[in-house]
């Protein structure tokens, strides 16, 4: 018996599944999709979802609704889906559905096309048919302890394959977000894409940008969830093939402007601006940043903020004495702002707000010299919950590793200097990485030294911050004493 032969027969022992059984002895439960594709592979997952045959819509509801302790809730009315969490279910909910059959009606390429209708007595075979790649096609027969395999996706997953059920033109001519998919699951799993589903994702994808009636064929916040999920799983591989298929081309046409962007020698060895934001992400795999970071979690908003960081450089490119682009961090961050506007890019659970800061502030070793920084500067940036911080210092360090002079060493001497601040501060503050409160408000200064409210007390507070911050001030008194030398 195989590994995962074993692990699908545990099902058998659920209770929700075994009393299904005792009460529909006619009942057929089948494991389907990601959950079997990913056991086979023996990848851990929380995503389950069941066919159950031979039992009607209206059975099976008040049935689910009883193992559950409550209503259960039926996400497609029409085709027979419900999202169930049994008693003392600790786990995220299962799907549990009817047998199906999906026909798209125009082949207008949007999901929502559909014709979809189930049936309870239709073969667990004719419902793996509706589904779009032979490796999410399959289905463990709980009780029947045998694999549901009519599309070969078990020897694709052994050669490591992504192929589409059936002639790929027709798969995505019925929903074109399979192009996407078919780009993520390569990218998840470390596969290779057949080579005829691959010409059709290459000849299709600009139906991507597909309207009818002036609304988008394939939503944005569609799109938006493949690419976070594929950036998050392969970043590399990621680029590499919404490049080779594309879909940079329809979807994130700005990033091809980095492509034969130059960059001075002197500073940047490794080649245009492209390589070099390659380079950047790749080095987050290093032995270097594995150290310097040890067991900080690599976020999303760091690989965007990774792969938008230099966006900024071809459109402000200057050849004086030698080549500079001047505030292209802030003009990073204002294209990055379009795109995501235009893909929506937070609806797909992207902070686009953390990315926007660290690209912003990804120059910060470099324009303010750590020597002369000043704490409330450090304090602003690296003891502020509401700016993010470490991953800041993640991309800055990731940066500078890219960044690579003819010596082949990069200059770590400025990232060196602003960490040995930050330490500084917070040894200071007895190594405590949330600072002191200000010990006076703009309240204070305003009944103390009959102030009216004006940038000036804004002014006066930032000057007594410093003193604070350096242990000059420790006390209230000494602040409004401090203070009362400044004020004119």
């Amino acid at each position: 018996m195989k590994p995962y032969e074993k692990q699908f027969n545990l099902w058998q022992k659920k209770p929700f599944i075994k009393q299904l059984r005792n009460k529909f002895s006619q009942a057929e439960i089948f494991l389907v999709g990601g959950a079997v594709r990913d056991a086979i592979l023996d990848k851990e997952t929380q995503d389950f979802d069941f066919v159950v045959r031979n039992v009607s819509k209206v059975d099976l509801q008040k049935f689910l609704e009883n193992q559950s302790g409550g209503k259960v809730n039926l996400v497609g009315r029409r085709f027979g889906v419900f999202k169930f969490k049994p008693k003392n279910w600790s786990d995220p909910e299962l799907d549990i559905a009817l047998p199906r059959t999906e026909h798209s009606i125009q082949f207008s390429g949007a999901y929502k096309d559909f014709k979809i209708k189930s049936n309870a007595k239709l073969k667990i075979e004719d419902d793996l048919s509706r589904r779009d790649f032979t490796i999410n096609s399959m289905a463990w027969d709980i009780f029947g302890k045998k694999l549901i395999d009519p599309f070969d996706g078990l020897k694709d997953l052994k050669k490591g394959i992504i192929k589409t059920v059936g002639e790929p033109k027709s798969r995505f001519k019925e929903d074109y977000s399979r192009m996407l998919r078919a780009i993520r699951f390569a990218c998840q799993l470390d596969f290779d894409i057949d080579k005829n589903t691959w010409q059709a994702v290459k000849s299709g994808i600009k139906n991507l940008n597909k309207k009818i009636d002036n609304e988008w064929v394939v939503a944005r916040e569609v799109i938006s969830a493949e690419l976070v999920k594929m950036v998050r799983r392969n970043s590399i591989k990621t680029l590499e093939l919404l490049d080779k298929s594309g879909a940079i081309l329809i979807l994130l046409p700005e990033l091809l402007e980095m492509k034969g962007c130059p960059q001075p020698k002197k500073f940047h060895s490794e080649g245009d601006v492209w390589k070099h934001t390659i380079l950047s992400i790749q080095k987050l795999d290093s032995k270097e940043f594995k150290k310097e970071f040890k067991d900080e979690k690599i976020t999303d908003e760091i690989l965007w903020g990774l792969i938008f960081h230099d966006l900024g450089k071809p459109y402000t490119i200057v050849r004086a004495d030698r080549l500079r682009f001047t505030n292209h961090d802030n003009t990073s961050v204002k294209k990055f702002r379009e795109i995501s506007d235009r893909l929506k890019l937070s609806s797909a659970g992207l902070d686009v707000d953390i990315v926007e800061k660290i690209i912003s502030k990804h120059m910060l070793p470099t324009h303010a010299k750590a020597n002369v920084m000043k704490d409330t500067t450090i304090e602003k940036y690296f003891f502020n919950p509401d700016f993010p911080g470490t991953e800041l210092m993640m991309l800055i360090f990731a940066d500078i590793s890219a960044t690579v002079p003819p010596s082949g060493k990069p200059d770590f001497t400025s990232y060196k200097n602003l960490k040995a601040r930050i330490t500084k501060l917070q040894k200071t503050n007895k190594g405590k990485k949330v600072l002191p409160k200000q010990i006076v408000t703009g309240h204070d200064l305003i009944k103390e030294f009959k102030l009216k409210s004006s940038p000036k007390i804004g002014k006066l507070l930032a000057i007594l911050r410093e003193a604070q911050l350096k242990g000059k001030i420790k006390t209230k008194k000494q602040g409004l004493q401090f203070i009362k030398k400044h004020v004119k």
